[in-house]
């Protein structure tokens, strides 16, 4: 947004200088981007007087001058035509720098004349495209600042341009009015009286309006317009031209001069259609598809269906709020003029003007919102105008539609500063504020002002009364302590284990992804996901249709993309949440770690191997130990699909709780996702491990035994579909106070095993580790176990003590 100084000054009586009013801009919210002061380059340059001038020696064109300064006379060699005696010059001594020019003069020697200076043109000042002669002045002293002079004779070309920032939630600071009320509200002015405009129609207009029913609700609210007949179309005056320049427009004519003065004055976009060319009435209606029309910047736009648009009996002629169309747009020769002001949805100028690829300043204003209840009032000033600088006679009004109800009133809770913002204002100071700002204030309620389309509850009121009384006074204060001794734990106990899982898996050598919860719809399908419940409605791509049911498909598929790079052997782990539905609550924390190729390169010590399911065991159990999961647990079977039906386990306290899962991946699942073998993982559900009974900011105290322990080998036959899983279980069970660890150590099968047990025999040998922990164990003591422990398996698993 763009303005001049005087251009504020319209609207604000103020004294404050102009760093005052840059500082107070951005310290309400509208940050000050670019100042572009003329008085800035024009400081240095003097007026001057010629006393005589002479034609050069050696050249029929230059012209040598002497010319009285405030340093005396000088010498300067010059070739305007215009260059004589007498007259009043601008003065540019050696050393000051030509902005037109972009060079410093210095003393020069022009055709063997010393020459100490140079006499400026308009273009060589950049105040304007006049480079003909030399300027002229019709006044001035010898020695006076030429920028003085110009701010008392012609203040227009040292009216500094003021450009700012504008936020989406701001569209009031989209007029030069609005601006002006900011800083009348910070103190910094007084804002002058909006002017008003009461036009009498002395005819009925020719042209009327309607909008279709199903464009009223989010098409137009109301179209105003009134017909204009007999206006002179030409140039517009000067200050008008000046200030459109100024912020980078081009005059064009008055009519248009006009139209887009009202959209930077009081953000109203208008438009004008030339009325000889509009055929019959207009109509406010959808696209139906398939038009076209050739806009004001000679494009041609086709339309498919749904924008809102302005016909004639022609056609289309206008589109509603964006660009209206060549074919009936206003030229020198225009006479007659209708003149339209409406208020549009801004979500439909949105979306229209998006489809259509058109950024006009109308689009800008009306899809950031306007102010609807100026609607009409906007309509009669823009009238005015045309009338005072065009002449002609105004038409009764045509309105077509209502302005919308967007009345609404907040409670103002003075105590609220303090507690939302951290400053002390007082309650008559935020009264104020509000009013000046254009609130009306009724006992403890605030209505809001219809150009304030931001305002939406009682804290926009506290954000705009410290908005004015400045932020920059909020000032730091420590907080005294509520409560003595240790504060209690931001971090909940599942946020904690999943960072100690998280430092525990990368202090194992896993390298850390954090992919997409989004993927494909066949990698959810792979891994029991795929389902309408967690498919994105809108999807960024069509390889993220899906919430992922799984870490583990983000995983697979980052390994994929590793090794068609050439890195095959691959440690990756990820912490994150996994989705089975699309409600809230139906998703949980898992901690996925995956491991491809082979353990390391082969070396003078060693072969390297691949992966198995055993490497993925001990990270898991390191990964569980650190969470605080218990030790004494059960490894099973019976995981998802996606794992291998006989190398996976799952360990758990009990069959149905499960704490984490690990092995190696299914075949088809790696083929499905091009991963190349061998490939084994694990998945660790956080929330399943069960919080300690005793909370204790401390480890517990280390547990030492005195007592030597004692290790006995068992060895038992038994069928080859008995597990060894289920001996080790049998044997720990019993005596879980003295048995501390099973380990089998070894499994005898096969042919050779099968002739001397029996067929379908197999056997396995295990080692059980007994501690005791009040006296030492004695043979008898041993011989008791052992035979418990006999009994035990034998019982669950049919075995026999192998001879």
């Amino acid at each position: 947004m763009k303005f001049t100084l005087s251009w504020l000054k319209d609207h604000l009586d103020t004294d404050a200088s102009l760093d005052d009013i840059l500082y107070a801009l951005t310290d309400l919210g509208l940050e000050v981007e670019d100042v572009q002061n003329p008085a800035d380059r024009l400081k240095e340059f003097t007026i001057a007087k010629v006393l005589h001038a002479e034609k050069h020696p050696d050249a029929d064109k230059l012209k040598v001058c002497n010319v009285l300064t405030d340093e005396g006379e000088s010498q300067i060699v010059c070739g305007a035509p215009n260059a004589r005696e007498g007259i009043t010059v601008v003065l540019c001594k050696p050393g000051s720098y030509i902005p037109g020019l972009d060079i410093t003069i210095k003393v020069g020697n022009i055709r063997g004349v010393e020459s100490h200076g140079m006499m400026a043109s308009e273009r060589e000042l950049e105040l304007s495209d006049e480079h003909n002669g030399i300027i002229e002045l019709p006044s001035g002293e010898v020695g006076e600042k030429f920028v003085d002079w110009l701010a008392d004779n012609d203040p227009a070309k040292v009216d500094p341009v003021i450009e700012i920032a504008i936020t989406p939630n701001r569209p009031d600071a989209l007029g030069v009015r609005g601006i002006a009320r900011d800083l009348a509200a910070r103190g910094l002015g007084t804002l002058k009286p909006a002017k008003t405009a009461e036009i009498s129609g002395s005819f009925a207009s020719p042209i009327t309006v309607t909008i279709d029913e199903d464009t009223r609700e989010n098409g137009c609210h109301i179209f105003a317009g009134r017909v204009i007949r007999g206006v002179k179309n030409g140039p517009s005056p000067e200050w008008l031209q000046a200030r459109l320049k100024a912020i980078g427009l081009r005059p064009i004519s008055a009519l248009v001069d006009i139209t887009n003065f009202f959209t930077y004055d009081l953000n109203r976009p208008l438009h004008v259609f030339d009325a000889d060319k509009v055929s019959g009435d207009l109509r406010v209606h959808r696209a139906a598809g398939g038009e076209t029309m050739v806009g004001l910047d000679e494009k041609t736009y086709g339309f498919s269906g749904g924008e809102v648009v302005i016909s004639d009996a022609n056609g289309i002629e206008s589109i509603g709020g964006i660009m209206g169309g060549l074919e009936t747009g206003c030229t020198e020769g225009t006479t007659n003029v209708f003149v339209e002001a409406a208020f549009w949805d801004n979500i439909q100028i949105a979306l229209t003007g998006r489809a259509l690829k058109i950024n006009s300043d109308a689009r800008y204003r009306n899809e950031r919102g306007i102010d609807p209840a100026f609607n009409n009032e906007a309509l009669d000033l823009a009238s005015a105008m045309i009338l005072e600088l065009c002449g002609g006679e105004p038409s009764e009004p045509v309105v077509a539609g209502a302005v919308p109800d967007v009345s609404r009133a907040y409670k103002l809770d003075t105590d609220r500063v303090q507690s939302l913002v951290g400053m002390e204002i007082p309650a008559e100071e935020q009264r104020q504020t509000l009013t000046a700002l254009g609130f009306e204030l009724k006992g403890d309620m605030a209505h809001v002002p219809s150009w304030r389309p931001d305002v939406l509850g009682e804290a926009d009121l506290v954000e705009e009364v410290a908005r004015v009384a400045s932020l920059t006074k909020l000032k730091g204060v420590p907080m005294p302590r509520m409560q003595a001794g240790v504060p209690q734990p931001i971090l909940t106990p599942l946020q904690k284990r999943e960072q100690i899982g998280r430092r525990t898996t990368a202090a194992l050598g896993y390298n850390e992804c954090v992919t997409y919860s989004f993927i494909d719809e066949r990698a959810a399908l792979l891994f029991g996901g795929g389902s309408d419940a967690t498919k994105l409605e809108n999807p960024i791509s069509s390889e993220m249709s899906h919430m992922r049911p799984a870490l583990l498909p983000g995983l697979l598929q980052a390994a994929a993309r590793n090794q068609a790079r050439g890195f095959m052997d691959l440690a990756l782990f990820e912490a994150g949440a996994a989705f089975q539905g699309g409600e809230p609550g139906e998703q949980h924390l898992q901690i996925a770690g995956l491991l491809v190729g082979r353990t390391m390169g082969k070396d003078v010590h060693g072969e390297s191997r691949g992966v198995d399911l055993y490497d993925a065991k001990a990270d898991v159990e390191a990964v569980l130990s650190a969470l605080g999961a218990p030790e004494k647990v059960q490894v099973l079977r019976g995981a998802e699909a996606w794992w291998h039906p006989g190398r996976h386990g799952r360990i758990c306290l009990g069959p149905k709780k499960t704490l984490a899962v690990f092995g190696e991946l299914h075949p088809k699942v790696l083929a499905e996702l091009d991963v190349k073998g061998p490939a084994v993982a694990f998945v660790i559900y956080p929330e399943e491990i069960p919080l300690p009974r005793k909370k204790s900011a401390t480890r517990p105290a280390l547990e030492l035994r005195d007592l030597q322990a004692v290790e006995r080998d068992f060895a038992f036959v038994v069928d080859q579909t008995v597990e060894a899983l289920s001996l080790v279980n049998a044997a720990q069970g019993a005596d879980k106070d003295l048995i501390e660890s099973v380990r089998v150590f070894d499994e005898f099968s096969g042919d050779k095993a099968e002739a001397q047990m029996g067929a379908g025999k197999k056997s396995i040998a295990m080692t059980v580790r007994l501690q005791p922990t009040d006296k030492t164990l004695k043979e008898k003591d041993i011989e008791a176990v052992a035979a418990k422990i006999v009994e035990k398996v034998s019982k669950a698993t049919g075995g026999t003590l192998r001879g």
